[in-house]
């Protein structure tokens, strides 16, 4: 199925490590007839904007929450500086406070990028967010895969974080891990069920950019290139799916 799809052109913004969330995300906004005079997207946890910006440079509506006063103050600065401003607004919270600071039921979109493997209880969480989020609305999810910490650590050299990674029931390689859990493939997609999601689709995000030495492709737009299309050719297939840094989720509320 992944091996149909081409890439979209990906703004100068992105880096090749978000090729293929935002190839995907457009695609869902795309499809939808509703969303053709733009949509109302909430980013939980969106930072400065990485998102947020060429969304609203898309012509949708987008709330930042965000627990960091200084990811908010970039924000504001990067919407002004790529005149949206007028589509992009910041609030100081988090994904169990999202109801606090943006009205129920009145997002069409919610973005939960890189935030469930940090929060207490992803479940409750996320149940809190979906508040935001009427009924039909698409949400978007990001989460750290557990299997490929394991490959990571270990082709590093760090083979005992990755035995820890390994045994660890949340994926955690050793205390010092900033992460508090990561999430397999199937777990993601049960988490998401659990707490009322339809799943649409889950595909693996860095399957090889990951593995690709740090600058590279600095100079070389045509590899670049290459490697997005193979990203994306290879994200749905679960043998590589099992392997990316990252997993995204899109589903919809019952």
């Amino acid at each position: 199925m992944g091996s149909n799809r081409t890439p979209s052109s990906v703004p100068s913004w992105a880096s090749q490590r978000l090729s293929t969330v935002w190839h995907e995300l457009r695609q869902a906004l795309d499809a939808n007839p509703e969303f053709a005079d733009g949509a109302t997207v909430v980013d939980a946890g969106g930072g400065s904007g990485g998102l947020a910006v060429p969304l609203a440079a898309l012509g949708h509506t987008v709330v930042v929450v965000d627990p960091s006063p200084d990811a908010l103050a970039a924000l504001e600065r990067r919407a002004a500086e790529s005149g949206v401003a007028e589509r992009v607004s910041g609030q100081q919270g988090d994904l169990s406070s999202l109801a606090d600071v943006v009205a129920p039921g009145s997002a069409d979109v919610l973005l939960c990028h890189a935030v469930l493997e940090v929060v207490d209880d992803p479940a409750d969480g996320l149940t809190a967010g979906l508040e935001v989020v009427r009924r039909d609305g698409l949400v978007s999810i990001l989460s750290a895969n557990r299997h490929a910490v394991v490959v990571a650590r270990a082709l590093s050299g760090r083979f005992a974080a990755a035995e820890a990674a390994l045994a660890d029931p949340d994926g955690r390689a050793g205390p010092a891990d900033r992460l508090l859990r990561r999430f397999a493939p199937d777990e993601l997609v049960a988490l998401a069920e659990s707490v009322g999601l339809t799943v649409h689709s889950l595909s693996g995000v860095r399957v090889f950019t990951d593995l690709v030495a740090a600058g590279a492709l600095d100079v070389d737009v045509d590899a670049r290139a290459a490697l997005e299309r193979l990203e994306l050719a290879a994200a749905t297939d679960p043998a590589f799916r099992a392997l990316a840094t990252q997993l995204h989720l899109l589903g919809s509320r019952r």
